[in-house]
């Protein structure tokens, strides 16, 4: 039997650590823990791979900053880990709001314990009864590899192979092409669940649970190498009372046979599971050299000047032939990638006007299809394949920005359905989220605009956004007013008070930028 986080709960051990559930209650009831680890390293997503229980005491999360806490969570989620418990109390007083929010966003629960417990002693009691399930699940994975290797080697099709593997596990199967091409499908005996029933968005790499709400159970993905490159990718939909370990354990044991198979039936092409390979080493910020040793083969020229797009949304995979349509008439080469809620993409432009064609890009971009919610962002340029990383990264931290902040809620976008975010509109942003603490930046905003903010507060006043948009229009009052849907005059009168709250005009003197900056900064 599947060992629950909610079981976990009730265990002595835990209990004595006074544990409050803080976020992601839904999920608690359905999460299966796979093993329990503690760790203060932030980084230490990589190293997990999906359902484990995951202690922290909260060193490392006193001295992070808001945003790195936030990704701290978004990357544990991305992973599937099952939950996450960090002990408060003199080093970290209490859970930081951000983190709580975005571990609700992301449906992972996240657990404060509110009294000092010795993690081994948990480690060592829920460990040892997780022991004894994971050896009858490599038992019941093994048994399932031979039998899918007596059907490979009797000739059976990949429906007939899935289908050994579907009754093992008692889950519904479905192989496809990194491209989303299906190559075969099987279902459980009872037929009770289809891998298009599953719980949303493609898993970027191997064995990764996906949570899902309601009772259309949990997704899982198994990347499926040929000859070391990711080829196709195993959907396996568990119901919501199957055993979701057990169906990682053997999904995980019987790629090497699904991956001679594929190589007997569809020779991978060459240049679109390179690409493939390429943006995943992007992605995970391989070495410069492993970058130009993939990049020939996807057909990307190492020295050529790229820009990464990463476009978060729920529907990544249907959008990724529309992505290549745009890629294909504004770069000179590309490649395109979907990773779990993401689609990412890299474009070649063309020498000589590069920021012209990046420009252009962006604009094609604002007409692609999507659904509402959906956020894409364009990366700087990037001088060599080597920088792509950078050029993904800083994408990546724009995107977030506007996804937990509400980029310019002041000035709504022609499309509602979906925003796209040019990184060189945020680089203020940027530089602040990276490299200064949330509370630096609000002393900072304080000292600038605290008679603004003051104001503001008590009269319900809309004086901050008001400065903000003036000074974005380069100081244009008509231009201003216009935007915010005032007349001059109102504008006028509005400026006035917040020059008396600021000590004065600030056109032609050094506190013009310093205003602007504040104002920048306020919104994060």
């Amino acid at each position: 039997m599947p060992i629950l986080l909610s079981e976990v709960l009730k265990h002595r051990t835990f209990t004595a650590a006074d544990p409050v559930i803080r976020a992601g209650a839904a999920a608690v009831a359905g999460t299966q823990l796979r093993w329990v680890h503690s760790s203060e390293v932030l980084d230490i997503a990589p190293l997990l791979s999906g359902g484990e229980l995951l202690l922290t005491g909260g060193d490392a999360l006193v001295s992070a900053s808001d945003a790195r806490r936030v990704d701290y969570v978004r990357q544990l989620a991305g992973r599937g880990v099952g939950a996450l418990a960090v002990e408060s109390g003199q080093t970290l007083p209490s859970l930081p709001s951000s983190m709580i929010r975005a571990a609700e966003e992301a449906g992972l629960p996240l657990i404060e314990f509110r009294k000092v417990v010795p993690f081994v002693g948990i480690m060592q009691a829920i460990n040892s009864m997780l022991v004894s399930e994971s050896v009858a699940h490599l038992r019941r994975a093994d048994e399932a590899s031979h039998a899918m290797a007596v059907e490979l080697a009797h000739g059976s099709s990949l429906d007939q192979i899935l289908a050994v593997l579907a009754g093992n596990i008692e889950a519904a199967l479905e192989l496809s092409t990194v491209s989303g091409v299906t190559l075969g499908s099987a279902l459980p005996a009872d037929g009770a669940l289809d891998p298009a029933d599953g719980s949303g968005p493609d898993e970027p790499h191997g064995n990764l649970p996906r949570r899902s709400p309601g009772t259309d159970g949990t997704l899982i993905n198994i990347d499926v190498p040929v000859r070391g490159v990711p080829s196709a990718r195993l959907a396996i939909s568990v119901p919501p009372h199957g055993d979701v370990n057990l169906a990682r354990v053997a999904g995980g044991r019987c790629v090497d046979i699904l991956s001679l198979a594929l190589l007997q039936r569809m020779p991978p092409g060459l240049k679109e599971v390179a690409g493939t390979a390429l943006l995943r080493a992007v992605s995970s910020g391989s070495q410069p050299w492993r970058l130009q040793q993939l990049a020939p083969a996807a057909g990307i020229p190492t020295a050529a000047t790229a820009v990464a797009v990463i476009v978060r949304t729920s529907t990544s995979q249907q959008l990724r032939s529309a992505m290549d349509k745009i890629l294909k008439k504004s770069a000179q080469q590309s490649a395109s990638y979907v990773d779990n809620s993401e689609l990412l993409a890299l474009a070649v432009l063309p020498g000589g006007r590069e920021a012209a064609a990046r420009a252009e890009l962006v604009d094609a971009l604002r007409g692609l299809p999507v659904d509402a919610g959906t956020i894409t962002a364009v990366g700087p340029l990037a001088a060599g394949i080597e920088n792509a990383t950078w050029s993904l990264t800083e994408a990546r931290c724009a995107l977030d920005i506007a996804g937990s902040q509400g980029l310019r809620a002041d000035r709504p976008t022609p499309d509602p359905a979906g925003l796209v975010v040019d990184v060189e509109e945020l680089a203020v942003e940027r530089l602040a989220a990276q490299h200064l603490d949330q509370a630096a930046r609000q002393d900072y905003v304080r000292q600038q605009l605290g008679p603004v903010l003051e104001h503001d507060e008590r009269r319900n006043s809309q004086l901050l956004r008001t400065l903000a948009i003036w000074l974005d229009s380069g100081c244009n009052t008509a231009q201003a007013a216009r935007e915010l849907h005032v007349e001059r005059q109102s504008m006028h009168h509005r400026l006035q008070r917040i020059f008396e709250l600021c000590g004065g005009d600030p056109r032609g003197t050094g506190r013009l930028a310093a205003l602007h900056l504040a104002t920048r900064l306020a919104a994060l």
